[in-house]
């Protein structure tokens, strides 16, 4: 089955991993898939043979919600922008070319290769495998050589189903003008609406659901409701809003307030989820120095252009609200990217080829982009406490021998620490339990927090658990499962009404 939306951030993902966590507590071997991901939020996945390579987070999120490990072919082709008109390409994890407008056209027999054949794969192995689309199907400048919507469920005759935010406004108009924008041979495999992110009394959208059933002969299969807890696991950073997650009241007498930049090509952002999991913390992302200077830790997170974001921040006045808050003694954090930016030099002629820049002179060390990709899983410990994390960096510490923030578990250091300053080229190292607890206690005490207390009890893990268990359950409760498992057993039904006036140019 092929999950499409009216537009991205429509909720596609979270249906995804919701259907997979449903099938998958239903005893269905279940896998997700999608064909092609533009996302920054990428985790390392080993394959078979043992190398390491890339997908998107969101799909290493749906194969937790299916109870499998992640498997590279779960996004064969993963797009990280690195600017507005270039992204690179990885291809079954591995960095292969830079994408542009220009040479995009000419990749996409090789990328839909690839990616009808990780499919064809996947369906011989598993019992259902649920196919996350991209952006909209109606994207009718794309539709040529389209792999990822409905030329994928057409290569395979799947069945798809539209998904559309009503909280965004207009989700009527944005079913039925999709709809109607598609070919009579895509019509045929739409089997289906469902309305997400729904807020007051279903009774009032009932006549709704009714008329948009009238006019495209297509049922509404569920309304989900809007829910506060599905926020883990973004697949853009943009989809958070300001504050991150729910924070939960403090166990001691005060709040952390903390502030994590949102860089213009911010990768991973994702590795700040942790920190807002637990009780007490209150996560702001941000662009403004005001807030910088209000917080009591500061978070530089990953990015995609790690030359270009930091000149970012110096041209937005953030580059002198960081120093003045590490000055003050403040905690400073920066992961990755982040991280190469609080050295002395960063030594750039592979992704930016601005050769040397200066850093922010708040860590001693120099980093060289190297053009080999670091990737890898990553095991040790830092302040006291067993860490474990994943690499995706260009980037390496090429000069100083400062004190390690972290070390491996053979012993070699890893990143660094200047007094309040903390350096680390680990992704997802805080949802290690007792190293995020360690850490923030350690953070709280420099910001002058002391009536600060870290929850003991905080399993990130478990969270994340409970909110797969949290989209299962609003499938299960809010969507016709018995509609879906035919749809998913038998495809869409035969004689579906054409919704004029179909693709453009279309017979």
């Amino acid at each position: 089955m092929l999950i499409a939306g009216t537009t991205s951030d429509a909720g596609k993902t979270v249906v995804t991993a919701g259907i997979c966590r449903w099938l998958h507590r239903s005893g269905v071997r279940v896998a997700p898939f999608k064909a092609q991901n533009m996302s920054n939020n990428s985790v390392v996945v080993l394959g078979p043979d043992g190398r390491a390579g890339e997908i998107g987070r969101a799909q290493a999120m749906q194969a937790a919600a299916c109870g499998v490990e992640p498997d590279l072919r779960f996004n064969p082709v993963l797009l990280k922008p690195g600017s507005d008109r270039s992204s690179q390409v990885i291809l079954m994890g591995e960095a292969v070319d830079t994408a542009t407008a220009r040479n995009y056209r000419s990749m996409k027999p090789r990328l839909a290769e690839t990616a009808y054949a990780a499919l064809a794969e996947l369906r011989s192995e598993y019992d259902a495998v649920i196919c996350e689309g991209a952006g909209s199907p109606a994207e009718i400048n794309l539709r040529d050589g389209d792999f990822v919507n409905m030329g994928l469920a057409r290569r395979f005759g799947m069945p798809a189903l539209v998904v559309g935010d009503i909280d965004r406004g207009g989700v009527f108009a944005a079913f039925f003008g999709t709809l109607a924008l598609l070919s009579r041979e895509d019509q045929e495999l739409v089997a289906g609406f469902v309305v997400n992110k729904f807020r007051g009394d279903l009774g009032l959208l009932q006549p709704g659901l009714d008329m948009i059933t009238e006019v495209t002969g297509r049922p509404v299969h569920g309304v989900l409701p809007f829910h506060a807890d599905v926020w883990l696991d973004a697949e853009d950073s943009l989809a958070y809003g300001r504050i991150l997650g729910r924070p939960g009241p403090p166990r001691g007498t005060e709040w952390l307030r903390v502030a994590v930049v949102r860089l213009p090509r911010v990768s991973n952002a994702t590795d700040a989820e942790a920190l807002a999991a637990e009780p007490g913390v209150q996560v702001r992302l941000t662009t403004e120095p005001a807030e910088i200077a209000d917080a009591d830790l500061v978070v530089l997170p990953g990015s995609k252009a790690t030359v270009s974001d930091l000149a970012w921040l110096r041209e937005k006045g953030l580059a002198d609200a960081v120093r003045a808050h590490a000055t003050a003694g403040k905690p400073l954090l920066g992961i990755c990217g982040g991280f190469q930016m609080l050295g002395e030099r960063i030594h750039d002629e592979v992704e930016s080829g601005r050769g040397s820049v200066s850093g922010l002179g708040l860590l001693p060390v120099e980093v060289t982009f190297a053009a080999r990709k670091t990737l890898g899983r990553s095991s040790g410990a830092g302040l006291g406490a067993p860490a474990r994390g994943y690499e995706i960096h260009h980037g390496y510490v090429s000069s100083g021998t400062p004190e390690p923030f972290l070390h491996y578990d053979d012993g070699r250091p890893e990143g660094a620490v200047s007094g309040n300053v903390h350096g680390t080229h680990w992704h997802g190292a805080f949802e290690s339990d007792e190293f995020r607890r360690r850490f923030l206690t350690r953070a709280a005490s420099q910001a002058g927090r002391h009536g600060f207390t870290v929850a003991p009890d905080t399993r990130y893990a478990a969270i994340r658990e409970r909110a797969l268990d949290v989209l299962g359950d609003l499938v299960e409760e809010h969507l016709d499962t018995g509609a879906l498992l035919r749809l998913i057993e038998k495809g869409a039904p035969p004689g579906l009404p054409f919704v004029p006036p179909g693709a453009p140019g279309a017979p």
